[in-house]
């Protein structure tokens, strides 16, 4: 009697003991369809779905395919850091791109829980991924120049993959106790705080800084750095042998570098082609199904196995047979996932660690691949291309909705294809970052005169 006989309603059974069962059905009968059936493509459960930007800014059915926008305006973002903080980096130094960037990252979640619409929240998304990829990117790049061979690699996967795979542990925990959208965001950003002190840690390269003719400059960051590790400084830091290719090039060195001297000689740019092709194919089969809380913390939990496994084996194992073999277990592994019965997770599983191997070693490898005059633009470049791919990256998880097994089949063939175009880049275990551009190492059966 209560239900007005003019309403719509396809079927209706009396009030459940499950507050969420009733819940589901007064909005169906308020607004005709099935919460569930919502919750069951966008978010976890009932309560998280009421209070996504889903059902808050009427993101369902005709508006359904605004929803990856969100995503897609996240690596946008993305993609513009990953492509301009590299030319940024190495023309203005390492050190002021990395505190801005991380200004950035830190300031633009706070704003975006703010957000009163999607085109505002996509905006500030997208600047977020602007901060985020430049800050990594060139903190990385920072660690590397500032380490010797044995300790970048223990920084790189110990400190960088492994701190990545923490905060990776952390966020379902953070999304299972705040989900409401708006305090997560925020939540998110407190610890991006704690960064802040690095500023006056955090010296410029040395390794800029002498190619940038500053030499002075170069030998008080090494000075510091022993007085803070209590060991001496050697009476002359920079030998003469080790400057005088630098000094014997000064002109040439105290150019402004461009995109352009990325395959400016047939040395540089065959590795620059190789590893747009590499990298961009790599970091695009990643995606794997899970469970939103749980498997997020599974999935967390095998980076950071994988990261210290890594770390143990790639000094025994050449670069690129490494990284080939693990992209190409899983690309088999995304590629026959669904020939197998319902409930194999131990596909699922040998899949994401491959991904999650070569994850690890494709920007330390790419980092070890590129001189110091262009390293951090050259990584920009690849990282590009790696997102350009992520931009249109939800769409296709999106379509698993109408056909379960297209993504797989596409990240298993990419990941497949990356593994054979990786077995042509040239071996960098053991070897000295190169400085200039004619110091980079030729591709497999390849051998120019500038080398």
């Amino acid at each position: 009697a209560l239900i007005p006989e003019t309403l719509k309603i396809r079927k209706f059974s009396p009030p459940p003991a499950n507050f969420g069962e009733f819940l589901n059905i007064l909005v169906k009968i308020r607004f005709g369809f099935n919460v569930r059936f919502l919750c069951n493509v966008f978010c976890c459960n009932l309560y998280d779905c009421l209070l996504s930007c889903s059902l808050q800014w009427d993101l369902v059915f005709d508006n359904a395919w605004k929803v990856p926008l969100s995503t897609s305006s996240f690596f946008l973002g993305v993609l513009i850091g990953s492509f301009i903080s590299g030319h940024l980096s190495d023309r203005f130094g390492r050190k002021p791109v990395l505190f801005v960037t991380m200004a950035l990252q830190t300031v633009t979640p706070l704003i975006q829980a703010t957000s009163a619409s999607l085109v505002m929240f996509c905006i500030l998304n997208c600047l977020r991924g602007l901060g985020q990829a430049s800050y990594y990117i060139t903190s990385l790049v920072v660690g590397c120049e500032l380490l010797s061979q044995t300790a970048r690699m223990s920084f790189s996967l110990l400190g960088h993959s492994v701190g990545f795979g923490v905060g990776y542990a952390l966020l379902p925990l953070f999304a299972y106790f705040i989900r409401g959208w708006r305090l997560l965001l925020v939540a998110t950003a407190i610890p991006s705080f704690l960064l802040i002190p690095t500023c006056w840690v955090i010296p410029e390269s040395p390794r800029w800084l002498l190619q940038k003719g500053r030499v002075q400059e170069a030998e008080v960051v090494i000075r510091v750095a022993a007085k803070r590790n209590r060991v001496p400084a050697p009476e002359v830091i920079f030998r003469a042998d080790e400057c005088l290719e630098i000094l014997q090039n000064e002109g040439e060195e105290k150019q402004t570098y461009t995109y352009l001297d990325l395959i400016r000689t047939p040395n540089i740019r065959n590795i620059t082609i190789l590893s747009v092709v590499f990298y961009g194919l790599s970091l695009n089969t990643s995606n794997l199904n899970g469970n939103v809380y749980l498997n997020c913390f599974i999935s967390a939990a095998i980076d950071i196995v994988v990261d210290v496994a890594t770390w143990v084996l790639v000094n025994h194992v050449s670069r690129p047979t490494f990284v080939s073999s693990t992209l190409m277990c899983c690309g088999i592994m995304l590629v026959i996932i669904k020939l197998v019965p319902e409930g194999l997770y131990t596909l699922t599983l040998m899949g994401k660690m491959g991904v999650s191997a070569a994850f690890s070693m494709v920007i330390v490898f790419s980092t070890e691949l590129m001189p110091t005059v262009v390293r951090n633009m050259g990584l920009g470049v690849f990282s590009t291309a790696a997102h350009i791919g992520t931009v249109i990256l939800p769409y296709i998880l999106f379509a698993g909705v109408y056909s379960k097994i297209l993504p797989y089949l596409v990240f298993g063939t990419i990941s497949i294809m990356a593994a054979a175009i990786t077995m042509l880049l040239p071996d960098t275990r053991n070897s000295k970052l190169p400085d200039l551009i004619r110091q980079a190492k030729p591709i497999r059966g390849y051998v120019t005169e500038c080398v």
